[in-house]
Formats: C-alpha cells, sequence, structure tokens
C-alpha cells in the first residue's frame, strides 16, 4: 500500500508543474518524481523527499507564487482530486513510464544551465524530458 503522505505531495507537486498540461503531460511529472525516486541518490529516496529537495521542483520554493497555491489545496478542487488519483495510480505502478526514464524535465520557454549540450528524449506539451542528465 502506497503512503498516502506521498501520494498527496506527488499530487501537489504535479498541481505546481502542470496543472495546464494534459492528463499525458501531468502523468510525465509524475513519472520523473518517480524516476527520481528509484535512482536512490542525492535526489532522495521517497517520493517525499524528491518532490521537497530544494530546487529541484520550483513550486515547493517558498518565494514561488505556486508554493502558495499547493500549500492550500483541498479535495474541493477538481484538478487536485483527479491529481490524486493520478499519483495513486503512479505510485502503484498502474501507468507507464511516458518518460523514457527521464529524470530532468523543463517548459520550452527556458534553456536551464544543466540543459546545455543535452537532446530531450521526448517532449510532451510544454516540456522537454532529459534522462541522460549526470
Amino acid at each position: 500500500m502506497i503512503d498516502k503522505d506521498a501520494i498527496d505531495i506527488m499530487a501537489r507537486t504535479i498541481y505546481g508543474e502542470a496543472r495546464g498540461e494534459s492528463e499525458e503531460g501531468q502523468m510525465a511529472v509524475a513519472n520523473v518524481i518517480k524516476n527520481r525516486v528509484k535512482k536512490k541518490s542525492w535526489y532522495g529516496r521517497t517520493t517525499k523527499d524528491v518532490c521537497l529537495k530544494a530546487w529541484q521542483f520550483s513550486c515547493w520554493n517558498h518565494k514561488d507564487p505556486n508554493f502558495k497555491v499547493i500549500s492550500s489545496l483541498d479535495k474541493r478542487n477538481k484538478t487536485f482530486t483527479k491529481l490524486l488519483m493520478l499519483a495513486e495510480q503512479i505510485l502503484n505502478d498502474d501507468v507507464k513510464d511516458n518518460t523514457k526514464k527521464s529524470t530532468h524535465y523543463h517548459t520550452s520557454a527556458i534553456k536551464p544551465k544543466w540543459s546545455r549540450g543535452l537532446t530531450p528524449v521526448v517532449t510532451i506539451g510544454n516540456h522537454l524530458f532529459y534522462n541522460n542528465v549526470r
């Protein structure tokens, strides 16, 4: 059985990072989280650790406008309720990884330093996904 806190934290992260994306795009962000957990590296060893690691998912940065939004979500928000179900499916391995084992992504509007010289393995909506980040 999956920890309810893990489901909640993942759903809030998806909401903060990809609520405007398609279901496929939201699923992709969830898969990046799961892929980082699988690595059991400096990203963290649990869903909560990975999502809350400083400067990894901008929605958890206290100065980011999304931080207040995701902190106040509850089940009255239909999108959040849907993302809770998606997070549970991802964590239960009920959904295939649509990112080709990616551990990183960014929006097409930016070009972060870490992505220089790398080729995304898949583009979903407004996000480019990478599985070859060192």
